[in-house]
This record gives C-alpha cells, sequence and structure tokens, in this order.
C-alpha cells in the first residue's frame, strides 16, 4: 500500500505541476475503513476457527495463516487495481462479461464439488469460486450498458429489457451450480442501478414484482430450499437437525449481550455452531464483542457504502457517468451482501451462503472486494485530479494575467500620449477582441490616403489587436 501511495502522491503532484497541495491524492478514510475490516476479520477468523482447525489438520492457526495469505494477495491484487486507469474497465466491460459467462461454464464441467454445490475451480493450489468474480465483471459491464444505451434504457422498454437478458443468463448458470444467494444480490444491484440510472417507475416495480416471483418459484420448487425457509421461520421446531445451525447462531447473539464475554471465550466455536469463521463468523464477533462490537462492524461497513455513493455521485456530477454507475454498483453490492449475511446469521433472514464483505474468512471474496474497493479509491483519485488540472490551468492563467499587469508602465511624454490614443482607440472599437480585428482590417486600406495622425491610429490599433491575439493564445 505504501509503494501505490506513493506512486498515486507523484502522479498526482505530476499534474499539479509540481507543486505541494494540501489535499490527499486518494481518499485516506476509504483506505483506513478497508483495512480496519481486514483487521478485524483476521481476529475474528482466528478466534473462530482454531477448535477446527485443531481437530482437522492439528494446527489452530491453519485457517488464519490462510486468511492472512488471503489479505496479502487482496492487498497486491487492490495495489495493481488501483494503477489501473478506469478507461481500462470502460473499454473492456464486454470482454469481462464473456469471461465472467467462461467462468461460469467453467465451473459446471470441471468444478469442484463441496456438499452438493459445484462453484470452486481448482487451479493447481489455488481455489477460486467463480462467481466472485462473475459478479464484478457484471456490474461493470452493466455500467458500461447504462453510459452507450442511457436513452434507450429511459425512454422505452427494449433498453431496459436487455440488460436484464444478460443478466437471466448469468443467474441459469448461477443457479446450476446452485448460487441462489449470489443471484438475489446480482438481482438487487441490477434494479438499483437501472432505478438509479432513470428508468420508469412502473419498469422498476415490474421487475421488482417478477424478481420476487421467481426467487418464490426457485424456494418452492426446490425441496431443499424449502427446508431452509421452513427452518428459518420455526428453527426451534427441529434444533438438531434442519434448524440446528440457525438455533447456534441464535445462541451465540444471545450470550453476547452489550459487550461479549470477550475475545477469545466463545462457546459455540467450540463446534456447536458448524463453520463458524464463514458464513456465521458475525454470530461469533456478536458473542465475544456483544452489540457494541456487531454496531462497530456495521458502522464501518456503512461508512464504506456511503462513501462510494458519494463518489458515484460526484462522477456523475462531473460528466463521468461510467464511473458513476461502477461506484453506485459498488456500494448497493456491499450494503445488500451485508444485510443477507447478517440478516441469515440473525434469524432475520433464510440461509444464504453470502460472505461478510472483507471479514469472513474465503480467499475469492476478500481479493474481488478489495479489488472493488481499490475501483472505488481509482474513481476518487481521477475525480481529484481532473480537479486539480482545472484549478492548475485557471491559477496559470491568472498568474499570466497578474505578470502582464506588473509590467512598468511608460513615463515619456511620448508614451504617455501614445497611452492616450490607446485609450481613445479602445474605447472606439469597445475594448472587444473582433472589433480590434475589424480595426485592423479597416486601417490597411485607409492608411494609404489618411493624414498622419489617422496613419498613427490605424498603427495603435494593429498593435492592440497583435496584443489581443497574443493573450488569446496565452
Amino acid at each position: 500500500m505504501i509503494a501505490a501511495s506513493t506512486k498515486l502522491s507523484a502522479l498526482f503532484a505530476a499534474k499539479h505541476d509540481g507543486q505541494p497541495s494540501a489535499t490527499h491524492p486518494y481518499d485516506v478514510t476509504l483506505i483506513l475503513i478497508a483495512l480496519a475490516l481486514m483487521s478485524i476479520g483476521i481476529i475474528i477468523v482466528t478466534s473462530a476457527s482454531m477448535p477446527v482447525a485443531d481437530r482437522l489438520h492439528d494446527n489452530p492457526f491453519y485457517f488464519a495463516i490462510r486468511h492472512g495469505i488471503y489479505i496479502v494477495g487482496a492487498i497486491v491484487a487492490a495495489m495493481v487495481v488501483l494503477n489501473l486507469p478506469m478507461q481500462f474497465w470502460r473499454m473492456t466491460n464486454p470482454y469481462l462479461l464473456l469471461a465472467a459467462i467462461a467462468l461460469l461454464l467453467a465451473v459446471l464441467v470441471v468444478g469442484r464439488t463441496v456438499n452438493g454445490s459445484t462453484r470452486w475451480l481448482a487451479i493447481g493450489p489455488i481455489t477460486i469460486q467463480a462467481a466472485e468474480p462473475a459478479k464484478l465483471f457484471f456490474f461493470a459491464y452493466l455500467a458500461g450498458y447504462l453510459v452507450r444505451r442511457y436513452e434507450e434504457v429511459t425512454e422505452n422498454l427494449k433498453g431496459f429489457i436487455k440488460p436484464l437478458v444478460v443478466f437471466f443468463a448469468l443467474a441459469m448458470l448461477l443457479l446450476l451450480q446452485p448460487d441462489l444467494g449470489t443471484v438475489v444480490v446480482m438481482f438487487a444491484t441490477t434494479i438499483g442501478l437501472l432505478f438509479l440510472a432513470g428508468a420508469r417507475l412502473w419498469q422498476f416495480f415490474a421487475l421488482v414484482f417478477a424478481g420476487i416471483l421467481a426467487v418464490v418459484a426457485l424456494i418452492v420448487f426446490e425441496e431443499y430450499r424449502m427446508k431452509r425457509v421452513t427452518s428459518f421461520l420455526d428453527p426451534w421446531a427441529d434444533p438438531f437437525g434442519a434448524g440446528y445451525q440457525l438455533t447456534q447462531s441464535l445462541m451465540a447473539y444471545g450470550r453476547g449481550n452489550w459487550f461479549g464475554q470477550g475475545l477469545g471465550n466463545s462457546l459455540q466455536k467450540l463446534e456447536f455452531l458448524p463453520e463458524a469463521h464463514t458464513d456465521f463468523v458475525m454470530a461469533i464477533l456478536a458473542e465475544e464483542l456483544g452489540f457494541v462490537g456487531v454496531l462497530a462492524v456495521l458502522g464501518l461497513i456503512l461508512w464504506m457504502v456511503l462513501r462510494a455513493l458519494s463518489i458515484g455521485n460526484k462522477a456523475l456530477e462531473k460528466g463521468r457517468a461510467f464511473d458513476g454507475y461502477m461506484a453506485y454498483s459498488i456500494g448497493i453490492w456491499f450494503s445488500f451482501q451485508t444485510a443477507v449475511n447478517i440478516g441469515a446469521s440473525a434469524g432475520i433472514l433464510p440461509t444464504k451462503g453470502l460472505t461478510l464483505p472483507l471479514v469472513s474468512y474465503g480467499g475469492s471474496s476478500l481479493i474481488i472486494m478489495s479489488v472493488a474497493v481499490a475501483i472505488l479509491l481509482r474513481i476518487d483519485f481521477e475525480l481529484r485530479v481532473d480537479g486539480v488540472q482545472a484549478i492548475g490551468r485557471g491559477d496559470s492563467k491568472s498568474g499570466k494575467s497578474k505578470a502582464r499587469r506588473k509590467k512598468p508602465i511608460p513615463t515619456s511624454a511620448s508614451q504617455t500620449k501614445a497611452s492616450q490614443a490607446e485609450g481613445e482607440a479602445s474605447v472606439e472599437s469597445g475594448a472587444d477582441e473582433a472589433d480590434f480585428s475589424t480595426a485592423t482590417v479597416e486601417a490597411k486600406p485607409s492608411a494609404k490616403t489618411s493624414s498622419a495622425e489617422d496613419e498613427g491610429k490605424a498603427g495603435i490599433k494593429a498593435i492592440l489587436a497583435r496584443v489581443a491575439q497574443e493573450a488569446d493564445n496565452g
């Protein structure tokens, strides 16, 4: 991060004509929030995974070490993406969509199956969850589409339906894994972006209604999803079966109280709550740090989401539509995924396999979300550079004009008469560039027949016209 910051600072200074500035070239607050969430994540993942890691791998820090490696990889990936201009994402978003489709197809063919779900691609020692980069690539494509087809989206139904067809194709591939949680997050982000882009209200509500009906149908016609919903509605009806995970999570929340049992003092992580370091990591955090700890994490994520929406709003105000829609999509994505993750662990929503942004264990999710944060930083950086360039151009012009005003004023009699003549000529011509040039053109044919005084006035007008032209060029 230090190297990336140094490079950004150098570029920022170069755009500022090498002059020091009190303004940071990047959003320090956003960086601190992301690092704070990562720090909380490594601490809670370590605490929650020690019992299961000791049993499975004879090393209580097995998952903690892997998560630390993921964090290092996420920071490296963020530094690389931070150096990519937004023009790269604008130009390549159609190809990124094709890459997303290719990843989702590849995982169905050669993917690894865990607990009945085929979601992972094994590339040597590295395991990639294909749905995570697919989300980011789809959002980049959607932002680019809204820029290219803005009038079509806002004025007729055809432009509104086209991105939904693309989403439907990706949703079908995701449901074959199966991965309904990712589909729901992508759907929520899609309708949010279409609404912010100015889609008609009846189209928005029709889409929401159709989406709800589709999710209900997917739940009703799939037995295991129906069991999740019924166990969510009454987890205590089968506390040692379908409702086991949720009941243990609710116990963890209940033991947390206001300030928690203390870091490392969770009982539910002693293999009562299965895979506590993944999707239900918030339950362990609530048990050990209490309501205050949960509120702190939610506050950090909310702060990040608000920063993303603020950056998107600034980008749209400055005419950078793609950057604005991209920032909006990241903000909606983070907020909705956080709501689903915490809602599932707290018994507010049915169980879904979605991670808590920048906190939960999982390499693919952590890296992709760090890349998303880097994109936000890049958007904000380019906005700041544009502002500095605008200020710099204004300052240079004002500096030149000041320098001109500081030139010594002639004091000789002849020069005084010449300056008086200049004043008279400027009054006659209206002190306008067009009038100066007109005066110059008119002075040339009249110079042959005019008197010496007229010739002097014509010469003065020509000089004034030349000065005005140089001022414009300067």
